[in-house]
Formats: C-alpha cells, sequence, structure tokens
C-alpha cells in the first residue's frame, strides 16, 4: 500500500497526467460531435441506430469533459451500421433426428470514422463487430433488447478506446 502511494505521489509531483479510466484525451479538446449511426444493415432493427448513437454520446458525457456539440467540433465521429445478424452457432440433436440450434449469435457490425481536427494523424476509419451467444429462452423478441445492449455496449468501449485510449 506504502508503494502505491509512492507512485501517486511520484505522478503527482512529475506533472503527469494520470488517467484511471484509461483515456487519453489531448489537453486542447474541448468539443466532439457524434453523428447518427445510420443503420445500413440488410436486417433492420428499428432502435438500433438511435440506441447506438445515444448510447455512445453518454459514455462520452459520462466518461470525459468533452462538450457534445454540431459547431466546429475538435472531433467528430460519424459511421454506419453494416451488419446485423442472428445465426445458430451450435447445433445439437432434439432426438428425432432434426437438428435445434443449442445456442445463437447475435452480431453487429459497425463502420466508425473518427476525424480529430487537432491531430489528424490519429484520425481513422475502422470497422468494428462484436457479438452475444445467447440460448433461446422463449420469444426472441422478448431476448433481443437486452442482447442488443450487451453487444453495443461492447461496441461503444471498442470505439471509445480506439479514440481515446490509442490502442
Amino acid at each position: 500500500m506504502r508503494n502505491l502511494y509512492i507512485v501517486i505521489l511520484f505522478f503527482m509531483i512529475s506533472g503527469c497526467k494520470v488517467s484511471l479510466d484509461g483515456a487519453s484525451i489531448p489537453p486542447g479538446m474541448k468539443t466532439v460531435n457524434v453523428t447518427v449511426f445510420e443503420n445500413n444493415a440488410p436486417l433492420v432493427v428499428s432502435t438500433l441506430s438511435t440506441q447506438l448513437t445515444e448510447d455512445f454520446k453518454t459514455r462520452i458525457r459520462n466518461q470525459t469533459k468533452l462538450s457534445l456539440t454540431n459547431n466546429e467540433p475538435e472531433a467528430t465521429f460519424s459511421g454506419n451500421i453494416t451488419g446485423y445478424d442472428i445465426r445458430p452457432v451450435a447445433l445439437q440433436d432434439n432426438g428425432n433426428r432434426q437438428a435445434l440450434a443449442g445456442a445463437n449469435r447475435l452480431t453487429i457490425r459497425v463502420n466508425v470514422k473518427y476525424v480529430n481536427n487537432l491531430d489528424p494523424k490519429k484520425s481513422f476509419e475502422e470497422a468494428f463487430e462484436r457479438f452475444k451467444e445467447f440460448k433461446l429462452a422463449g420469444n426472441l423478441q422478448a431476448q433481443e433488447p437486452a442482447l442488443i445492449k450487451d453487444v453495443t455496449a461492447q461496441l461503444i468501449e471498442d470505439i471509445f478506446n480506439r479514440a481515446f485510449a490509442q490502442w
């Protein structure tokens, strides 16, 4: 425990920026714009575009000191949802020589363009994909909102880290 205090004291004295959440927002960056992630997937879920966009904005509001703006932001996020599918990933025999899905996978793919107007070298355009496996328990429509929330949370984490944690 004493060593932890020494390390923290060292960083405070040396003037280094310590970020406990892993985010490293450039010092001059104060504003960001997040445009609506349009849903261009072959299978469209009507709420997915709004949910992904608003959840990403909430992450920025809660995890940074950046202000969201439409007027001359220092950085911009834009993109589109390119894939949404649910497929069986594990088949099992039901005893009647019929294969049933033992597990399914919800996959969401998003193309993201991040423009850093302060340091264009840190800009990127990249595809992100995440999934969640699940067992169908009754009605898919009843399970789908929670599955979407889990997968979009993973995507938001990846996009946020790519832009601000420099991984």
